[in-house]
């Protein structure tokens, strides 16, 4: 066809596919540019006892940074040291405790000598307690959020003078399931809450050259939460019940309950960890990291579409998985979507 024949709404299907094309080939050269010299650069992690910060820790070891490696027990510390090399150092954390955040951040700030913080990546791992929302407390709220926001918020504050001084990147560690409040509890409150935190920070870092990234990952098995810690939490917040409440559930809804979340858990524990890893390594060694990183395909399409689709919709579908309480007058349906 020449190009005389072509039609307006021809050239405009041209004109939109070149433009898609470009945008892709000039996201994939932007990804490709790195970040030279790591060695002799700080990363300082959070929660690395186990899970997520633990394999990150020992990869990023591997690759030639100076790891500082925040635990929560002495132990967890010294089992990450006995697999990594002299250069990696530990400091004890207690995330919902300001005494320890200060001595944590006088570490990291000895250690660097003046350097500044090249990264920061902030992982709280843990999610309990999830339960209906009448089965919960104030302090039970406190426990989540004073660790997995407040905690964290504190300790990025405290450390954006290294970071700026360093140029250097946060990166947030952020439970994909935090994109839709899907049951009660202080866990979504703390994901939207480092959410927002993130964004600003985002915006008004850049102007420093501190460049800020999430990763929203899926619920992986090398977490430290298990459904049995979910059930054991469970078991403890019926057992505190008034006899009112627990009537209005019923025995019943408290199996189904159980059940449920041990049916989530599994469908969506994935076992493939590197999937995180190399979305954290992008944010901390490209040049030009990305705004945000899905790890995981409930990560990337389910939790994703439930965040976007319309509520009836959503509500829907979220309460296809859980049991109706007994005052309902319905019988609970159990688990009905295979995710």
């Amino acid at each position: 066809m020449s190009p005389q024949n072509l039609s307006l709404s021809d050239s405009v299907h041209i004109a939109i596919l070149a433009s898609i094309l470009s945008l892709i080939i000039y996201r994939l050269i932007r990804d490709s540019h790195r970040v030279r010299n790591l060695s002799g650069k700080y990363v300082f992690i959070t929660s690395c006892d186990t899970g997520l910060g633990n394999s990150l820790a020992k990869w990023l070891d591997k690759r030639g940074f100076c790891v500082i490696a925040a635990c929560s027990t002495v132990k967890g510390g010294q089992e990450l040291r006995s697999c990594s090399s002299l250069s990696l150092k530990t400091v004890k954390l207690n995330l919902a405790d300001p005494n320890s955040i200060a001595r944590a951040v006088l570490f990291v700030a000895e250690e660097t000598a003046g350097k500044g913080l090249f990264g920061l990546v902030s992982n709280a791992e843990g999610t309990a307690p999830v339960a209906p929302t009448d089965w919960l407390r104030m302090e039970d709220f406190h426990s989540v959020l004073d660790v997995g926001l407040l905690g964290l918020i504190e300790i990025t504050l405290k450390l954006l003078p290294l970071l700026k001084k360093a140029e250097g990147r946060v990166v947030n560690l952020i439970n994909a399931k935090g994109l839709m409040a899907f049951v009660g509890g202080g866990y979504s409150l703390s994901k939207w809450g480092m959410e927002a935190f993130s964004d600003t920070l985002r915006r008004e870092m850049q102007h420093f050259g501190v460049k800020v990234s999430i990763v929203e990952h899926s619920f992986f098995k090398a977490g430290v939460v298990t459904s049995d810690v979910i059930e054991r939490d469970l078991l403890r917040l019926w057992n505190r019940l008034t006899p009112e409440i627990r009537d209005s559930y019923g025995e019943k809804y408290f199996v189904e309950y159980i059940k449920a979340q041990r049916s989530s858990v599994k469908r969506l524990c994935d076992s493939d960890i590197s999937k995180v890893i190399k979305c954290l390594e992008h944010a901390l060694i490209a040049k030009y990291p990305r705004t945000r990183y899905r790890a995981g395909w409930d990560a990337k399409l389910f939790w994703l579409f439930l965040s976007y689709a319309p509520s009836c919709l959503s509500d829907m579908l979220l309460c296809m998985m859980f049991p109706a309480p007994a005052a309902t007058g319905r019988s609970g349906p159990g688990v009905l979507i295979n995710i």
